[in-house]
């Protein structure tokens, strides 16, 4: 079974006091949802390491937009720190994107890839993505889903043709008047 990620995070203990605000676009650049969470308070900060760089994601005021495009097999997470600035944009290799209960989902595929703003390409979970096909937990189609996904992303990426990164900022913008 794939795990299901909404785009809320209700269930995000380390979040303790939140803000939270969702809407639909259906635009000539995108079609899908958007998710932001500004994590007021939270009870500890959380970095990670990539190499020899160590990043903070979320602490005190930190901003996670989601894009959610519809009929695209991946969801980008861009987060933004206190002072606003990207720190990352993390890309999730997902099934399908999807709304219930009001809220966007996606069906995560395992295989991620974060952006750094330096420009630097980082695949991640590649060994969980083989974990689960060994294990049945998805099928060739999905695997090989997967893969096609990630590649052509990295592509659009080199090539500065992966939209949804490009257009981070103005989706964040059009959430944070609506945060409540």
């Amino acid at each position: 079974m794939l795990k299901r990620k909404f785009g809320d995070r209700s269930e995000w203990k380390r979040v303790i006091k939140r803000k939270y605000a969702q809407s639909y676009l259906d635009t000539k650049e995108f079609k899908g949802y958007i998710t932001l969470l500004n994590t007021i308070k939270v009870t500890e900060p959380l970095s990670v390491s990539y190499g020899k760089k160590n990043i903070c994601i979320v602490d005190d005021s930190y901003m996670w937009l989601q894009q959610f495009p519809l009929e695209k097999n991946h969801s980008v997470t861009t987060m933004f720190n206190a002072k606003g600035e990207i720190v990352q944009w993390y890309i999730d290799i997902c099934y399908k994107n999807s709304i219930e209960n009001n809220v966007p989902w996606m069906d995560d595929l395992f295989l991620d890839l974060v952006l750094l703003p330096s420009g630097e390409l980082i695949e991640k979970d590649a060994e969980e993505l083989e974990e689960a096909y060994k294990k049945g937990i998805i099928d060739r189609s999905l695997y090989d889903l997967a893969w096609g996904e990630l590649n052509i992303i990295k592509k659009q990426i080199n090539r500065g043709e992966f939209r949804l990164v490009n257009l981070s900022n103005r989706h964040k913008e059009i959430l944070v008047d609506k945060l409540n």
